[in-house]
């Protein structure tokens, strides 16, 4: 099986551990993974990882890709200077390719009115009501939410993140998806025989 990239975007501060369950397990499944900035000049994560890009957001289009995975960061609420990976999420969305947005990235989704009239979760609804957006009404108070080609998520779940991930692009299924979230989420040792079981299939 042929399978087109996973895009990460990186920027300076972005929240590494936000978006680490859903790659690790994304590469895993023979996806690549290629990280995005807005050059290929190296950006500091904000546990102070360092990352080069490995491509140019201008250069990334939506049909050499799989999915677009857009972190939080401090500067998603600092400005504008993260809005152009809003707008790219745009260009995917209306090109039928997934976005995938988590904590602060929720809020460039609204300010960029791309929320308005999807299905929608982050940290908390007041958070995303400062933004302006008008998508108040169809903010879901759940871990994660996946409405169309969108998934979103609060800072506080990246296992329900990748479980959402997951689930869109066909990875895990069924009882393997739940017993990989209760592996992850709960510490179910239960879950991990299910696991080892369908690995061994």
């Amino acid at each position: 099986m042929n399978l087109k990239p996973v895009h990460l975007a990186v920027y300076d501060t972005y929240a590494d551990w936000e978006t680490g369950h859903a790659t690790a397990y994304l590469a895993r499944a023979g996806y690549e993974i290629r990280t995005v900035g807005f050059s290929r000049e190296p950006v500091d994560s904000i546990g102070g990882l360092r990352v080069q890009p490995a491509c140019v957001l201008d250069e990334v289009r939506p049909s050499d890709s799989s999915l677009l995975i857009l972190p939080g960061a401090d500067l998603w609420d600092a400005g504008d200077d993260l809005a152009p990976f809003a707008r790219k999420a745009r260009e995917f969305l209306d090109a039928g390719v997934p976005v995938a947005a988590i904590c602060g990235a929720t809020a460039g989704l609204a300010r960029e009115g791309l929320l308005d009239d999807r299905e929608h979760t982050s940290a908390v609804s007041f958070y995303l009501a400062a933004t302006g957006y008008g998508g108040g009404e169809r903010y879901v108070d759940a871990d994660a939410v996946t409405d169309g080609r969108l998934i979103t998520a609060g800072p506080t779940e990246p296992v329900a993140f990748a479980r959402e991930i997951f689930r869109l692009l066909g990875v895990y299924e069924g009882e393997v998806l739940d017993a990989w979230y209760r592996l992850f989420h709960y510490s179910d040792p239960q879950a991990y025989a299910v696991l080892e079981k369908a690995a061994a299939r």
